[in-house]
Parts: structure tokens; C-alpha cells; sequence
């Protein structure tokens, strides 16, 4: 069976961090600290939670500086591949102009600012004027080409794709074994589709690299990485918690008073749990190294969850041996222990 992944896109470090792109310092910093208290590899031993972890600490460095973060905002995922002399300020007018039916950057004269390459410094190469050429025109698309991988704008030189994400969903089972997937993706370029290798264990938020299959480079510069995010869809089942599983163990009330032995189905096949006397409701049964495996460390473990079931309707005998068992007692389940 095919996996299904939704259309690839490059990753946005406001969403990482679950910010609004208004966010201040204090909140994208606040956001951060959460975010690292629980991802932090000391912390959380899963290995998808150190990739995360990785994530939020590059979303962080980036929008907690005001200079890095205005590029960000202005230039998108590759503004790394931006020249620094590049004015953020001045390229937001400049886009807003063009919107605005301004033509495409026409000059305003003078010295000072702007991107001509006079006095006022920048791209154009005549005297002064916010792009000054001489003609007082800049192709904006052809800029915005050179900076986004379209065609190549002038001086730029090569860029190098963006990398991008998809998500890929799995059954429980599916993340247990493992093995080769075909992954169709649709794109802007039309639908792509890629015979990945799963290695057995992968966990809900584990990011897959597919080496070379992300956004484009624009004259002949490298392209990007394309990054397949593992979501495992809930179950009728299991529950799933990083590599632990957990499933219900129904009990009748004499099971679970006198203890007894239990054949559970687990995705590595039947396993068997043992069941002390005088287990309640809600106690935790755990099977070792029975949930999702590790290639390289120690597999989760999977908990079977007493629930403590009792007929819908009882026979003669069994009213009288529970009313015999009533009469008896002195077991007050409301009682403090």
C-alpha cells in the first residue's frame, strides 16, 4: 500500500514555535522555553524529539534576532541566499510599488537611498535614483526570480533550493515493520513519486530526509532536501506515546481478584500478561519491549490497561453468588487505603 503525504512545502519557523508572525520578543522567547523543556534531548530520549528539538532552536535563533527575523519576514525561507546588503526595507517598497501599479520600481531622482549604485549605493548601476539605470525602470520579477529560484536575476549567481517538508501517514502497524513505501507528492510541477525505505520503529514527528528533492536551485546550483514527516493515525487499538504503546485489558471482577493469565494482541504478534491478584481498574500490566523497535537503542514497551467489566445481565446463579459474595465481604471499595 502506498503511503499518502500532502503536498511539500518549506517549513515556516512561526509555526514551529506556534506563534503568530505578530509575536513579540517575550512570547517567541517564552514560546522557545517551553518548547525546549520538552524536546530537549536530556530531557525527552525519543529521537524524533531531538529532530524537533533541532527544529525549534534554528526557528528560535532566527526570529529572536530583529535584524535575522525582518530578513525572515521579508525574504522568506531563502533569505540566507540573500546578500547582506540588501535592504529589507527598501525590497518591501519596492514590492508594495509594483503591486501598487507603480510600474516596476520606476526611479524618484536624487541621491540618497534605494538600490541604485550612485551615491545611494545598491543594484543599478547610473547615478542615484531608488534603482537608477538610466531608463529609471528595474524588472521586478527578474529580482524576485533571482531570489526565489525562478529565473536567475542579475548578479545573483546560483541559489540553492529550498528544502521542503510532507507528511507522511502510517498505520501503528506500519511504523512497527517498517520496509519500502511508494510516496506520491503533488507539487507545483505536477505529481512525484518516490520509493522511500521506512526503517522499523518510526515514530509520530520523525522527519525522513530524502537527499536532493526539494525546491529547485536556479542556475544550476544544488537543489533542496525534501524532509517526510511521520504522522501515525490513530487506531482502533493502540495508543501510541513516543515508541510506547498501550491497548485495554478487559478483566471480569473474579480475573482480576484472583489473578490470572491474559493472551494480548500486540504488532509483533500475541504475547501473554500476567495478572496479579487484586488488580483495580486503571493499573498498568507492562509487556518490555513490546512497543515500537529502535535500530539503535532499546525498543517501547507496551502497558495493557485493567478495565474491570461485569455482565449486562446475570443468570439465577451468578445473582446469588454475588449477593452471597455482598453478604460476605467487608471489602468497601470507598474506603481510603
Amino acid at each position: 500500500m502506498a503511503g499518502r503525504a500532502n503536498s511539500a512545502t518549506a517549513r515556516d519557523f512561526y509555526e514551529i514555535l506556534g506563534v503568530p508572525r505578530s509575536a513579540s520578543q517575550d512570547e517567541i522567547q517564552q514560546a522557545y522555553r517551553k518548547l525546549a523543556r520538552t524536546y530537549h534531548p536530556d530531557v525527552n530520549r525519543d529521537p524524533a524529539a531531538e529532530e524537533r528539538f533541532k527544529d525549534v532552536s534554528e526557528a528560535y535563533a532566527v526570529l529572536s534576532d530583529p535584524q535575522t527575523r525582518r530578513r525572515y519576514d521579508t525574504f522568506g525561507p531563502g533569505f540566507r541566499q540573500v546578500p547582506e546588503d540588501v535592504d529589507p526595507e527598501a525590497f518591501r517598497r519596492s514590492r508594495a510599488g509594483a503591486r501598487a501599479g507603480a510600474g516596476a520600481g520606476r526611479a524618484a531622482g536624487g541621491g540618497a537611498g534605494g538600490f541604485g549604485s550612485g551615491p545611494g549605493g545598491g543594484f543599478g548601476s547610473g547615478p542615484g535614483g531608488a534603482f537608477g539605470a538610466g531608463t529609471g525602470d528595474v524588472d521586478l520579477e527578474d529580482l524576485l526570480g533571482g531570489i526565489f529560484g525562478g529565473r536567475p536575476g542579475r548578479g545573483w549567481g546560483p541559489i540553492p533550493g529550498a528544502d521542503q517538508e510532507a507528511e507522511l501517514e502510517l498505520t501503528v502497524e506500519e511504523a512497527y515493520r517498517g520496509g519500502q513505501r511508494t510516496v506520491t507528492l503533488q507539487g507545483p510541477d505536477g505529481q512525484r513519486s518516490f520509493d522511500v525505505k521506512l526503517p522499523a520503529g518510526v515514530t509520530d514527528g520523525q522527519r525522513i530526509r530524502l537527499a536532493g528533492q526539494g525546491g529547485r536551485g536556479s542556475d544550476g546550483a544544488r537543489p533542496g532536501d525534501l524532509y517526510l514527516v511521520i504522522r501515525i493515525a490513530p487506531h482502533p487499538r493502540y495508543r501510541v506515546d513516543g515508541r510506547d504503546l498501550a491497548v485495554d485489558l478487559p478483566l471480569a471482577p473474579w480475573e482480576a481478584a484472583l489473578g490470572t493469565s491474559v493472551a494480548v494482541d500486540t504488532p509483533g504478534g500475541e504475547a501473554e500478561v500476567k495478572v496479579p491478584p487484586g488488580t483495580s481498574s486503571g493499573r498498568r500490566l507492562r509487556l518490555r519491549g513490546r512497543g515500537l523497535p529502535h535500530h539503535r537503542g532499546k525498543a517501547g514497551h507496551l502497558y495493557a490497561e485493567v478495565k474491570i467489566m461485569v455482565p449486562d445481565k446475570l443468570s439465577r446463579e451468578e445473582r446469588q453468588l454475588f449477593e452471597q459474595l455482598a453478604a460476605t465481604s467487608a471489602f468497601n471499595p470507598r474506603r481510603p487505603r
